[in-house]
């Protein structure tokens, strides 16, 4: 059984580095070969931004896999959910390499949304703020955004959780997508306009979302209120407990 950590794949090497600590740091807590693996992106990224190793994406992993005998594979999902629009396509990827190469198995482990880790990993990130002490600061709770309800169904329950361990309002929103508010226009708003505001991101990764330079840091520099953002998610030690303890679940008991 090949048993690999998969994230959505970045051009930004950050992102890719810190895929391979987090495998890393599974495979030191349960003994069992984690691999780090994209579902795309990460393979352009020049090797030597990544310590001379090139970065691997599913597709080719897999079938160099399945050409050596292998035949099961485990997914450890570092998504912010892997039920949205991302899951469903990445599974239909899946599907398509099992009929180019024979057939596999294929099973995902539960993710960082099933464990309950969010919202305790961003109430987290909001107390680090020095002005989250502060009840009177809004707070927002942005993600990414797309065309998903399932996964702005999660924002606003993250957020809603989030709210209740910290004792204060949280406003869940989106940089893009499908479903308001958006992080541009809450900012604009009476209430946030003029205002400290702290913007806890619902991402794992840098990024051009997340990361410096990137899409949040712009939206929020351009805005009217005075943004002050969390560290991301990713790198929280909570990450590697929660995905840890979901993987020895899922480990077949001559694996684990």
């Amino acid at each position: 059984m090949i048993v690999a950590l998969i994230d959505n794949g970045s051009l930004e090497a950050a992102a890719h580095v810190r895929l391979r600590s987090l495998a890393a740091a599974l495979s030191d807590r349960t003994g069992v070969k984690v691999h780090p693996i994209s579902w795309k992106h990460s393979d352009r990224v020049p090797a030597a931004q990544l310590f001379g190793v090139p970065g691997e994406t599913l597709a080719p992993a897999v079938r160099r896999h399945v050409a050596a005998g292998e035949r099961s594979f485990l997914f450890v999902p570092f998504f912010i959910s892997p039920q949205g629009a991302i899951g469903s396509v990445l599974r239909r990827d899946l599907e398509l390499l099992q009929a180019e190469t024979g057939g596999f198995d294929f099973d995902f482990t539960a993710g960082l949304a099933e464990g309950g880790a969010l919202a305790p990993i961003i109430a987290d990130r909001v107390r680090e703020i020095s002005t989250a002490g502060s009840g009177e600061t809004p707070v927002v709770l942005v993600d990414h955004g797309g065309p998903s309800a399932t996964s702005a169904r999660l924002r606003d329950r993250v957020a809603h959780e989030v709210a209740s361990i910290l004792g204060r309002t949280v406003h869940p929103c989106s940089m893009e997508g499908d479903h308001p508010p958006l992080l541009a226009d809450l900012l604009a708003a009476p209430g946030f306009a003029g205002r400290d505001v702290i913007v806890a991101q619902l991402f794992l990764s840098p990024g051009r979302h997340a990361g410096p330079g990137g899409d949040i840091e712009e939206i929020c520099r351009s805005s009217p209120a005075r943004c002050q953002r969390t560290e991301l998610v990713g790198d929280h030690p909570r990450v590697a407990e929660v995905l840890s303890a979901a993987l020895r679940r899922s480990l077949p008991s001559t694996v684990n």
